[in-house]
């Protein structure tokens, strides 16, 4: 399988915290299964992708 550049972003920003994934969906876009589900495939939209990109930049990721 081969991650999108983001969610390794993601996955790194997640590690580097202790964030739960969960959590780190319901602060970004209201969705506990966000992580779970960009794991399994899906595609964000992009205001999603621009959400996500935004609040891991505002964090210095």
């Amino acid at each position: 399988m081969s991650y999108s550049p983001l969610l390794i972003r993601i996955d790194r920003y997640l590690r580097h915290t202790g964030t739960p994934r969960t959590r780190f969906g319901r602060e970004v876009a209201r969705d506990p299964r966000l992580i779970d589900d960009l794991r399994g495939g899906r595609a964000l939209r992009a205001d999603l992708a621009g959400k996500v990109d935004n609040f891991l930049s505002a964090r210095g990721w």
